[in-house]
């Protein structure tokens, strides 16, 4: 579950055919408040809006050249299912989304737009789109794409650390936010690797904190779906995987809860005063940067802004 050099090359050199590195910005606004350099990998920047591409066109693109691929399947949130779509459109095969009841509108038209099939299974962060996805697979011979399990997917998050650590050689700390863990696990590993001093900050929502809970009790605490009512959907993963647990006991330096209402306040500012649109998962590096940003006077501070797919209904929550 946690890539090594050369899986991470591979990912790279793969997913450098669709795409360059992502914006490292510096925060002006935010060093102000800290005292801290402070820069924003703008991952909202790649295809489907949000740093999902790096693991679903790595994933399904290296499993096709390994073997044929009748189609894709992949539950989601959104984002997930997005970039999913978006690499079966580019690998010429069909793509069919699980996604909860009632998912972001955004996002569902997104991965629409690309073609695929949604079907609608289940409440946010429940176990039922998952299930749905798997027997769709099995049924019908697909590759279930799996954000959580897939090894190639945090081969593919990993490139973020490579282009970070391209152009900043010592960053202190690196804020992540922690869904599935694909992501943090991809960036600690290949971060830690280049600079095993550099400190990683797992991020979820107090209303979502399984993987949170987990890392603190060292196994695997699941949360109930109807305990889930977070505006970060990106974050509403509710039954951690033992051998995610373990990976990110191991790599992960510190973990971090935020409030419904610094999530908002984080899209706030970085909308008002960064112009960076970020959807409530994508802002979680930053609101919890902003818990005690004079904590970090004088480092170098990366936070990962992780998707831009902001309803409307909680961008006027945020800047109301």
């Amino acid at each position: 579950m946690i890539p090594n050099a050369t899986e991470v090359e591979q990912a790279r050199e793969l997913l450098s055919r669709y795409f360059q590195p992502t914006r490292l910005a510096l925060a002006e606004s935010l060093a102000q408040r800290s005292g801290a350099r402070v820069y924003l990998k703008i991952e909202s920047d790649l295809p489907t809006g949000s740093f999902k591409p790096r693991g679903a066109l790595n994933a399904l693109l290296t499993t096709a050249a390994q073997r044929p691929v009748a189609g894709v399947v992949a539950a989601s949130t959104g984002n997930h299912g997005a970039a999913v779509a978006y690499a079966a459109r580019i690998a010429k095969v069909g793509a069919t989304i699980f996604l909860p009841e009632n998912p972001n509108p955004v996002k569902r038209a997104r991965i629409v737009a690309l073609g695929a099939k949604v079907i609608e299974r289940g409440t946010m962060g429940g176990s039922a789109a998952s299930d749905g996805a798997a027997e769709f697979a099995r049924e019908h011979g697909h590759y279930f794409l799996d954000d959580a399990s897939d090894p190639l997917v945090a081969a593919g998050t990993a490139t973020i650390a490579s282009e970070i650590l391209d152009e900043i050689p010592a960053p202190d700390v690196i804020f992540v936010p922690m869904g599935d863990t694909a992501l943090i696990r991809g960036v600690a590993a290949e971060a830690k690797r280049r600079r095993s001093s550099v400190r990683i900050i797992g991020v979820q929502a107090e209303q979502a904190p399984a993987y949170v809970r987990s890392w603190q009790q060292g196994r695997v605490v699941r949360q109930l779906p109807d305990e889930c009512r977070t505006i970060a959907d990106g974050l509403a993963s509710l039954h951690p995987l033992e051998a995610n647990v373990i990976a990110i006991r191991e790599l992960v330096n510190e973990v971090r809860l935020v409030s419904e209402q610094e999530l908002l306040d984080a899209i706030r500012i970085l909308v008002l005063d960064e112009h960076v649109i970020a959807e409530a998962a994508g802002a979680a590096a930053t609101a919890a940067f902003l818990q005690e940003p004079s904590a970090y006077a004088d480092a170098k501070v990366v936070l990962l802004v992780t998707g831009a797919n902001l309803s409307p209904e909680i961008l006027r929550r945020a800047v109301t």
